[in-house]
């Protein structure tokens, strides 16, 4: 790659970087991956673009009638669409990494005037604890989901970590608040999912609050957050594990059923904060916990496959980018501290079919990873999540 500075233009819209990024290790040899990443970037932040506000798209192509399926209730929006937050978010995700493994201003100057700014249009400071609600508030209110708030709280305080802004440490404590209104005494603890629909408390809104809660201990000191993420971190473990392969159940719902579907982000985020636990308080049951949740995840979610180059890989079977994303930090968090490539390996392998057989002419990325492109319209998370995935994987290769 080249040592030229690329040219960004921000105007009253979305950024349009309509050519590939290059040069942005300015002077130092260039990943592959973190070349996939600024690619993927590019491809997002041109096919993607809103239109007004620093907006996205929810797919491309754009499709006017596509209803969000994840919500907690029906999508009664009408007319012209702009994406919801969850998938908004994984794009402010995406740009930290690629900040974090490349120091390139030129991210921190995204997230500033880019990736901050649209956000603000989700950002609703009328109903309290303030919060990002789930579409923006142009279009009124709309439900509030504790794990959205939870992932952008890590994020912010990512964002400070990588920019030292204040304002991004204020914006996760401020959300920390409205996180742990979710907790009440049902059930024994637990955060909800959603704040207007209180039937259930899942893994994926207490998992990464426990994570979230040892990053801000990281960052500011203060027991008051470790506490709350040993808290957390128990109660999810106590009601939502599987004792028979340590993995996640999904939820836990108010009458005391529980929904037994396993996620790869869910036990993702429990393996991230049993490390995060074992490097706070070096106590060596939470590093073994760690292990043997690992080993299992890999051989729940993943199966031999071979590839049209002729090897055999462990691909995973789960067809949701960003939930693989997410489990793959809790990878990460446990190879700083055993060192052990052997998991890491099986994500690479994953990353390298994916680049070459999953992707449409315009360089997006199916949903499906075994079967190629599906020839679906295309989802804005499912390109977000790349975006960080092959970020994060170029610090090993």
């Amino acid at each position: 790659m080249g040592n030229g500075k690329r040219k960004m233009v921000l105007g009253a819209s979305l950024i349009m970087a309509t050519s590939l990024l290059t040069g942005f290790n300015d002077g130092r040899e260039s990943s592959q991956y973190l070349e996939k990443s600024e690619i993927t970037l590019n491809r997002v932040l041109e096919l993607y673009d809103g239109g007004f506000k620093h907006l996205f798209n929810e797919t491309y192509p754009y499709q006017e009638s596509n209803k969000a399926t994840y919500l907690a209730g029906e999508d009664t929006l009408q007319g012209k669409r702009v994406a919801y937050l969850w998938p908004t978010s994984g794009i402010f995700s995406g740009v930290n990494a690629l900040l974090r493994e490349t120091h390139d201003s030129d991210y921190e100057e995204i997230l500033n005037e880019i990736i901050v700014p649209g956000l603000e249009n989700y950002y609703d400071d009328k109903r309290e604890p303030a919060c990002y609600q789930s579409y923006i508030v142009q279009a009124g209110e709309s439900d509030r989901f504790y794990d959205d708030n939870i992932w952008l709280a890590i994020d912010f305080l990512e964002a400070f970590q990588l920019t030292n802004e204040q304002a991004y440490l204020d914006r996760s404590e401020t959300l920390w608040k409205f996180i742990l209104s979710g907790w009440d005494s049902q059930l024994g603890g637990g955060i909800y999912w959603c704040e207007q629909k209180k039937a259930s408390k899942n893994t994926c809104s207490n998992a990464p609050a426990a994570v979230l809660a040892f990053k801000l201990f990281e960052v500011t000191q203060d027991d008051y957050y470790l506490d709350w993420g040993k808290k957390i971190y128990h109660w999810t473990k106590d009601n939502l594990q599987d004792p028979e392969d340590h993995l996640y159940f999904d939820n836990l719902a108010l009458d005391g059923r529980i929904d037994r579907r396993k996620f790869t982000y869910n036990t993702g985020q429990m393996l991230q904060a049993a490390v995060m636990i074992y490097k706070i308080t070096r106590e060596a049951c939470y590093l073994s916990e760690a292990e043997v949740i690992a080993e299992s995840a890999i051989n729940r979610f993943t199966e031999s496959f071979s590839i049209p180059e002729g090897d055999d890989v462990r691909l995973f079977k789960g067809t949701d980018n960003w939930f693989n994303v997410i489990m793959f930090r809790g990878f990460e968090e446990l190879y700083a501290v055993n060192n052990n490539p052997v998991y890491i390996d099986v994500f690479k392998d994953n990353l390298d079919y994916l680049w070459h057989h999953v992707r449409d002419e315009n360089g997006l990325f199916s949903k499906s990873w075994a079967a190629g492109d599906d020839g679906n319209p295309k989802w804005l998370l499912d390109q977000a999540s790349m975006i960080e995935f092959y970020a994060s994987i170029s610090k090993y290769y």
